[in-house]
C-alpha cells in the first residue's frame, strides 16, 4: 500500500511538469488561483490531489486506531 501511495503522490506532483502547460489556454488569466479551479484540465488535477490527501489522512487515522 505504501508503494502505491508513494507512486500516486509522485505522479500527482509531477503531472504539471509532464503536461507542458502553456500561457493562453482557457478563459481565465493563467496567473490566478481561480484559473486552477475553473479550467477543467487544472480542476481535475486539483480535485485528484485533494482526494489523495483525504484518502491518506483517512488511512493514517484507521492505522492509528488499530494500534
Amino acid at each position: 500500500m505504501k508503494k502505491i501511495l508513494a507512486a500516486a503522490c509522485t505522479l500527482a506532483l509531477l503531472l504539471p511538469l509532464i503536461s507542458h502547460a502553456h500561457p493562453g489556454h482557457g478563459d481565465t488569466d493563467g496567473y490566478t488561483i481561480i484559473h486552477y479551479f475553473r479550467e477543467p484540465v487544472h480542476a481535475i488535477i486539483s480535485l485528484s490531489i485533494v482526494l489523495a490527501v483525504a484518502l491518506t489522512a483517512r488511512y493514517a487515522d484507521k492505522r492509528r486506531a488499530r494500534k
